[in-house]
């Protein structure tokens, strides 16, 4: 068996394969999430988060692909396993059952705040070992930031 032999050092490989391996787990249970909440949403707003929850989950199945063929492409498999999701994904997840509309848009909120920030960690630590990885976690990041803008803005004004 041949195996893809990387274009870049090991230490670098090493930094890079684990921050596409980590954005790919979450990228897959925030598409999981989605569809779970897509499916069980109920309330007065139904329709239009409904159809937004639409938008985040193909953005994310979409980026989980690119994320993982980066990381074939750098010589490191991807690991997309349902066991391998199950064990490593910690982002906030609903509950079993319905769950009303300002729930929803709560939970989507926190969810992407939450993957958002480990984003942003994971450019950090991508900057020096493989800035081609690192500009596609940038645009990763850009897109669940605009997806979290608008679920944040279904619930406003908030009461605190």
């Amino acid at each position: 068996m041949t195996v893809v032999k990387s274009t870049i050092p090991e230490s670098a490989r090493q930094v890079t394969g684990d921050a596409l391996q980590n954005t790919l787990v979450d990228l897959l249970g925030l598409s999981l999430i989605g569809k779970q909440v897509h499916w069980n949403i109920v309330g007065p707003r139904f329709r239009s988060i409904h159809l937004q929850l639409d938008e985040i989950v193909s953005a994310a199945r979409e980026f989980a692909d690119t994320v993982a063929e980066r990381s074939s492409a750098l010589g490191m498999p991807a690991d997309g396993r349902p066991e391998t999701i199950s064990t490593a994904f910690t982002l906030p997840s609903p509950k079993n059952g319905w769950i009303r509309d300002e729930d929803a848009v709560a939970l989507m909120t926190e969810t992407l705040q939450e993957a958002i920030a480990r984003l942003r960690e994971r450019i950090k630590a991508t900057d020096e070992p493989d800035p081609v990885t690192q500009d596609l976690l940038i645009s990763i990041t850009a897109e669940l930031e605009k997806q979290r803008w608008m679920f944040d803005a279904e619930n406003w004004p908030k009461e605190d």
